[in-house]
């Protein structure tokens, strides 16, 4: 009978150890300020308040995300307000490759390192667009036409200066010798709407951020800047999927580029405070809202966490510092 209530006695306890761990696992007491270091209508921005609306849709949290753009400075504006908010678990920010770009090419005094890595959310792809109706039909064609029409004669819009988009743009005149006039934007929406309009004649846009016009008869992919093509077999106009899309390198550009969709915290939270965010993450990830987004911008689904997170995050720093000095866009060098 002493043995049977020992042992009773040892669940007993080990029971109200688990239910009090459980009681205390931290959750925010406030909503959560969800910064965006991009302007409206860009990819970024889409991310940020598709995962708000699954959020509050679902009530996955106790509290609201609040999306803020704080695009200044090639979003060097957002990055500084979580650099500066060291211990602060109510604030997380969205990435995109301006997490590399802005401090190598403005000084800014930032480095990913002063921030916490929690959760890459996807990878997104970048797409060389033109108008619908233009008599290119690879991306081949096309940077023919651009070199025939000598120096500075076509116009390639993107978002920001020595950001992504031009980086992209760079690489394409190093490797085939045409040279584009780069006109910048502050967003991916406004880049759409540009070329829609006939103002320029290409973009680099992601897949997000022109899809629209695409299915809507106004712009048309040539290739995308991947390894290998994209898995989504959907026919998103009549004719066309994302899969039908070839790869650059199939049209003879030697190019691939995937930017990062990621969440990082301010610096000096807590591991609570982190797995809070990775178990939101993990629930968002399960609704169909958040795959119909991973299909309609032809998302790259790679998910990383922790130190493989933190050890991907080193290597494209490296990455982007020799793409940029290539480019000549690192500042002071």
């Amino acid at each position: 009978m002493r043995i049977k209530r020992w042992r009773t006695s040892v669940v007993a306890v080990a029971v109200a150890s688990l239910w009090s761990f459980a009681a205390q696992a931290w959750e925010p007491t406030r909503n959560i300020e969800f910064i965006i270091p991009a302007g409206t209508g860009g990819g970024a921005d889409q991310m940020a308040r598709a995962m708000q609306a699954i959020v509050a849709k679902h009530k996955l949290a106790n509290v609201a995300l609040l999306p803020i753009n704080k695009s200044g400075g090639a979003g060097a504006e957002g990055f500084l307000d979580v650099k500066n908010s060291s211990g602060e678990p109510h604030k997380i920010i969205i990435t995109l490759s301006n997490l590399f770009t802005t401090p190598l090419a403005t000084n800014t005094p930032f480095n990913w390192r002063d921030l916490t890595p929690v959760q890459m959310l996807a990878l997104d792809n970048f797409v060389l667009w033109v108008q619908e109706g233009t008599p290119y039909k690879t991306a081949k064609d096309y940077v023919e036409a651009a070199k025939k029409a000598g120096p500075g004669k076509f116009r390639m819009a993107g978002t920001g200066a020595k950001q992504e988009d031009q980086i992209i743009t760079v690489a394409i005149e190093q490797a085939t010798g045409a040279k584009f006039t780069y006109i910048p934007f502050k967003g991916g929406g406004a880049v759409a709407t540009q070329l829609v309009g006939g103002h320029v004649n290409s973009t680099v846009n992601n897949p997000i951020e022109a899809v629209a016009h695409w299915r809507g008869g106004k712009l048309k992919p040539l290739c995308v800047f991947e390894l290998k093509r994209m898995p989504y077999t959907a026919k998103v106009t009549s004719t066309m999927s994302w899969a039908d899309i070839p790869i650059c390198k199939e049209a003879g550009l030697s190019i691939d580029y995937l930017m990062l969709r990621g969440i990082f915290m301010p610096s000096g939270v807590k591991q609570e405070h982190v797995d809070y965010y990775l178990g939101l993450f993990a629930k968002i990830f399960a609704t169909q809202e958040w795959k119909d987004l991973m299909e309609r911008g032809a998302f790259n689904q790679t998910r990383l966490k922790g130190k493989e997170y933190a050890e991907w995050v080193a290597r494209e720093e490296a990455r982007h510092l020799s793409l940029m000095k290539a480019a000549g866009f690192v500042a002071g060098r």
